[in-house]
């Protein structure tokens, strides 16, 4: 017998088992291996699913969020060379421009650090806490542009100060 081993070593080896699943599967148990390990239901483990395609995603919104960010630049700039007449407007498109790019910034933040499927709780309540402070931040920046100096002027007296 041992000489056929010596001779055959293909049969030698077939015996015994090449990976540790492979022990799984003589066993009397119903395991089947599964690359990359065992999914536990309804836990972090478990896959996550894939959204449903939405237009307000993907690449559409990522050519949204360069070109809002490149936008700021030369609207900051019209800041200092704008009269009082065109204020009022840039005043507006401005402020609104700064909180829907740092809104999409902290969504960013909250997607990818403190996302509802880890964090059950936590997660919804930060994204509408931020929902929640955008939406009083317009009303403010609002405020400030109707009843004070607006944007433009803030800056222009913040740059010469």
């Amino acid at each position: 017998m041992a000489s056929s081993v010596f001779l055959r070593p293909s049969l030698a080896l077939a015996k015994r088992p090449l990976f540790p699943f492979q022990l799984a599967r003589r066993s009397s148990t119903n395991f089947a291996y599964v690359p990359g390990g065992p999914i536990y239901k309804g836990t972090v483990n478990e896959p996550t699913t894939f959204p449903p395609a939405n237009r307000s995603h993907g690449s559409h919104h990522w050519t949204f969020e360069r070109l809002l960010a490149a936008g700021l630049v030369p609207l900051t700039g019209a800041a200092f060379v704008t009269s009082g007449s065109s204020a009022p407007l840039l005043d507006g498109l401005l402020g609104l421009s700064l909180i829907v790019h740092s809104h999409i910034g902290f969504d960013s933040v909250l997607v990818d650090y403190v996302h509802k499927r880890k964090f059950p709780k936590l997660g919804p309540l930060f994204t509408w806490t931020l929902r929640l402070t955008s939406v009083a931040v317009g009303v403010g920046v609002y405020q400030f542009n109707t009843n004070d100096i607006g944007l433009t002027e803030l800056i222009r007296h913040v740059w010469t100060a």
